[in-house]
């Protein structure tokens, strides 16, 4: 492993009024000084825009407590090639984080198109500029670091999931987007030596998170009083993940990349990884409910005798959907030291405080 000492570095984060890409640049900002950070996010409102509005305003708060880091942020679109090389020939990034991606299983059936365009196309830009960053004999790029996702697992029975399973299985659009970065990746380290690691999140949750995850879906609709649905009749366990945990876990894997060597033909081996990050606890979907709506009252957010059986539907799996995601983090562990391990019913309170103070 080749160690990268961030500070001083300029690196590249795109996707950064997400969910995890904003937690990531407060991380660097507040661990790592001086750190020179250039960002993108089209800002899309595929969610509440406010939220990721929200995001950039604590960024530009922590920014004024750090003289020597510096924070660029570029409205724009990754899949915009044109944008992705001026970024790359005016601030030379040693370090490429890419989070931009459209997010969603579900999503994905409906409006195809957009995964193309963003995690595909998009990714492909990353590839090429990070490929050329080593034009004219420059240093260029040390280490890129991608999102995956734990739905590339797909249909896997096995389970805990390790990164030694094949994932030829995808079973919706999102997923197949996310194993053909993986692919992409590969031959990008192969052909041209670029250090990448992938990393395959697992259910990431917390405060200022995604508003179309569940955690966050039915906070709104048992809010409205709605009813929620509880899909595959309840029988589902997902292996939810603090946002905290994700993003030291990112962090541990900035500053290792994957060695650059040659094999026996002399060639190079690609310098590539792939990592879970997750729990490693997968919670039943019921159990997650009820932790959750204990939470809400908890936090005020609804009364104490709100009666949450009449709000609750139980329905059969959802296309796209899988039944357990179960994360194996050995090698994680091994290789930095780190394994994530907030509990839920920590990581559900955190949500319903910020919940009530953004929305109530």
């Amino acid at each position: 492993m080749q160690k990268i000492d961030l500070c001083g570095k300029t690196v590249f984060i795109s996707g950064s009024a997400g969910f995890i890409g904003s937690n990531l640049v407060l991380k660097l900002l507040k661990t790592q000084s001086p750190v020179h950070i250039v960002s993108i996010d089209n800002m899309n409102d595929y969610y509440d825009v406010n939220i990721k509005k929200w995001r950039l305003s604590k960024i530009d708060k922590c920014i004024s407590k750090c003289p020597e880091s510096t924070h660029t942020f570029i409205k724009g679109d990754i899949s915009n090639k044109e944008t992705i090389n001026q970024i790359f020939s005016t601030y030379n990034p040693t370090v490429v984080v890419n989070f931009a991606a459209q997010a969603g299983v579900r999503y994905s059936i409906a409006n195809p198109d957009t995964y193309i365009q963003s995690n595909i196309i998009g990714f492909y830009n990353i590839l090429e500029a990070c490929r050329h960053s080593y034009d004219n004999g420059r240093t260029g790029v040390e280490h890129l670091i991608y999102a995956s996702s734990s739905s590339v697992y797909g249909s896997n029975k096995k389970v805990p999931y390790s990164t030694d399973d094949k994932v030829d299985n995808p079973v919706s659009l999102y997923a197949a987007t996310k194993k053909s970065n993986e692919l992409m990746a590969h031959s990008y380290s192969k052909l041209y030596n670029i250090p990448s690691t992938g990393l395959r999140f697992f259910m990431v949750y917390g405060p200022a998170g995604r508003p179309d995850m569940a955690y966050f879906d039915f906070t709104n609709k048992l809010l409205k009083g709605e009813t929620i649905q509880i899909f595959n009749y309840g029988n589902c366990k997902r292996d939810f993940t603090y946002i905290d945990d994700i993003v030291e876990g990112v962090m541990r894997v900035m500053q290792g990349a994957p060695e650059r060597k040659n094999g026996e033909d002399g060639l190079p081996l690609p310098p590539y990884a792939i990592y879970n990050i997750g729990n490693s606890n997968p919670e039943n979907l019921l159990n997650f409910i009820t932790i959750l709506q204990e939470e809400l009252v908890r936090a005020k957010i609804l009364l104490d005798d709100y009666d949450f059986e009449s709000h609750k539907e139980l329905v059969a799996m959802q296309p796209g959907d899988v039944p357990v995601t179960y994360a194996d983090t050995t090698p994680l562990e091994n290789d930095y030291g780190f394994k994530p391990d907030t509990p839920l019913r920590t990581g559900l309170r955190k949500f319903a405080e910020w919940y009530k103070k953004f929305y109530l």
